[in-house]
């Protein structure tokens, strides 16, 4: 007998949009933007958070792509092993998502490593090792126009969405030396468990003062290494279409056409890639027609953008180091851990060890 799950309700996914827009918010700022008391609000994320329904993490900033490695692999499995290979893959801090696409291979894993070196070693030396694996094929990102954390649904009204602006002293200056320390990537760990985790909890469990890890999470927003992202069961939330496009632009035209399509309330990914296209764009559909609908608006808008390949997701397995059931709820987290050495196991947290 198959699962069935209830649908996110209005009330959930405007909550769910609130804290795409401010994660870490106080329920009190929260409660005033939707209408509503912070006790209820907090009631609410509690709810969903327990089920798995949503849930926020830290995850890397938009500068930080620019001085790490990223790569969309495509992964071959051999005939009845790709369950087993994804068990193996789920339990890696560098595989970062892990979708299974509709097409001309098993898996598309979204792999990030501290440098190209660590990226060969991974996708040259690990994942064929893997029990049941083929064939790899990495597509290295060389410009990241777009990541998930960017993808916004629209529950909230403009007045809404005004209440949650961010404060002019929160904004990122992106000014300043780009370094991870040992000490910042204890705090990232913590944070891809449980984004919402209070300062004080944090320095519990890193055996510190609170001042610190405030002072060292607002840096690494401020330079823009680290950003905050509330994501949620799609399917159970109205975008249960996952597909990804594969493209061939003019390198000249790159730029311009890249930019443009992350302006699109559906594009979640849009990056500049090597291989045989040299750009990929992922987007979170209402319904599989809207696919067609989708490459039409791209080939109509961008003349020079042609689509060589597309794949619906037939179930995401892992995203952003989320574990998730059928119905894309989060059933656990593998902390990503991008400066780690390849191939070094990491811990997985289930869903009921958060902070508080």
């Amino acid at each position: 007998m198959q699962e069935t799950a209830a649908l996110l309700s209005e009330e959930d996914l405007a909550l769910v949009h609130a804290l795409q827009l401010r994660p870490r918010a106080s329920w009190t700022v929260l409660g005033r933007a939707l209408g509503v008391d912070p006790v209820t609000v907090a009631r609410r994320w509690n709810r969903l958070a327990q089920r798995g329904e949503a849930w926020i993490l830290g995850s890397p900033g938009p500068r930080l792509f620019d001085h790490v490695c990223v790569a969309f692999v495509e992964v071959e499995c051999a005939v009845g092993s790709a369950a087993g290979v994804i068990r193996a893959l789920s339990g890696h801090a560098h595989a970062l998502t892990i979708e299974r696409p509709a097409g001309s291979h098993d898996l598309l894993v979204t792999v990030s490593t501290r440098d190209l070196l660590a990226m060969s070693r991974f996708t040259l030396d690990h994942l064929p090792a893997i029990e049941g694996v083929t064939a790899v094929r990495p597509r290295i990102v060389t410009h990241m126009f777009t990541e998930g954390g960017s993808w916004r649904i629209s529950a909230l009204d403009t007045g809404q969405r005004a209440h949650l602006s961010e404060p002019l002293e929160e904004q990122r200056t992106r000014q300043g030396p780009m370094e991870i320390s040992p000490s910042d990537r204890s705090v990232l760990r913590l944070l891809a468990v449980d984004g919402r985790a209070s300062y004080q909890a944090l320095a519990t469990a890193l055996d510190t003062s609170a001042a610190t890890v405030k002072r060292r999470i607002d840096r690494l927003v401020r330079l823009g290494l680290i950003t905050f992202r509330c994501d949620f069961a799609r399917p159970l939330g109205g975008w249960p279409v996952a597909v990804a496009f594969w493209a061939r632009v003019p390198p000249a035209d790159l730029p311009e056409v890249g930019h443009a399509i992350v302006r699109y309330p559906e594009t979640r990914n849009c990056a500049a890639v090597t291989g045989p296209c040299n750009l990929i764009v992922e987007a979170s559909l209402h319904s599989l027609a809207d696919v067609l609908r989708f490459e039409m608006r791209l080939a109509t808008r961008h003349p020079t953008l042609a689509v060589v390949d597309r794949s619906v997701m037939l179930r995401q397995e892992k995203l952003l180091g989320h574990l998730l059931d059928p119905h894309g709820r989060s059933l656990g987290v593998v902390p990503a851990d991008l400066w780690s050495a390849p191939g070094t196991p990491a811990t997985e947290h289930r869903r009921a060890a958060r902070l508080v």
